[in-house]
């Protein structure tokens, strides 16, 4: 079982949201406790793990993702890993198409390395924080939203960059409350900062304590932020100690997701699982 480790949502190594990413040769996946057991050892975010499909069908890879703890609906940053991955590794060409829990997702590598993906807009509704919430993650809330099935998250608007910087929640207190875990965003605040928005992730509740560069987020900061600024086109920066940056592109239903990717490290798994 050879693995990858990719920082995707960067041009540089050490930056962005490392991945984990296995691809298989063969056309069904183990069973899922081998694949929780590999993705607990990686101990990152998310690994991804992919096989190819048959022909002719909707999608031409099967892709899950799984964090140390659990599996999950959908993951952008891993998914921008596992198409440089196939990218780089020349065992895909030209348009991806996966199949996933969230549905098909595409992906396009750029003559620049640069991936773009194609993933649903996360419907938003207006929503109130579980009673304590607000106290743990130590903000005053303009607004709240939730995000829909796939993303599963409180996107929970505050007034300034610097609140969403200097962020430091109490971790076990939001691995309590529910849900796949919290957003917390605000409009750059510099203008010429080269990003139009910021935002930071937590989901300790599945076993991730904070989320560098989440793509997954980004199908709901994108409609929210192109609603407030009046623009389809937009770039979020995110992160506390990691950053990296997510370019959105909001086609109704759906949204672009782009960002560019580096493989650090490459290595074969030496026991039987």
């Amino acid at each position: 079982m050879e693995i990858r480790i990719v920082d995707a949502f960067t041009e540089r190594p050490f930056a962005g949201n490392p991945a984990a990413v296995v691809v298989f040769d063969a056309a069904s996946f183990p069973e899922d406790g081998v694949l929780q057991r590999v993705a607990t050892e990686m101990n990152l975010s998310e690994t991804a793990f992919a096989h190819p499909l048959p022909g002719g069908g909707e999608a031409d890879w099967a892709l899950r993702w799984f964090t140390p703890a659990t599996e999950v609906r959908m993951c952008g940053h891993a998914t921008l890993a596992t198409a440089h991955v196939l990218h780089t590794a020349h065992l895909a060409t030209g348009d991806m198409r996966f199949a996933t829990l969230s549905g098909v997702l595409g992906a396009s590598v750029a003559e620049d390395g640069g991936v773009t993906l194609d993933f649903p807009t996360a419907p938003l509704t207006a929503a109130e924080l579980p009673r304590g919430a607000a106290a743990a993650l130590g903000v005053e809330p303009l607004s709240v939203h939730g995000t829909g099935p796939d993303v599963g998250d409180f996107l929970v608007e505050v007034a300034h960059e610097s609140t969403v910087r200097t962020l430091d929640p109490d971790l076990a207190v939001l691995g309590r409350l529910g849900g796949r875990g919290f957003i917390v965003t605000a409009p750059a605040g510099d203008p010429h900062a080269g990003h139009d928005f910021v935002s930071r992730c937590f989901f300790p509740a599945v076993g991730v304590a904070e989320d560098p560069v989440t793509g997954s987020a980004h199908t709901a900061l994108a409609p929210f932020w192109s609603a407030r600024l009046g623009r389809e086109r937009l770039t979020g920066r995110q992160g506390g100690r990691r950053t990296g940056l997510v370019r959105t592109t909001l086609r109704g239903d759906r949204t672009l997701l782009s960002g560019h990717a580096v493989t650090v490290l490459e290595g074969r798994l030496r026991v039987d699982v």
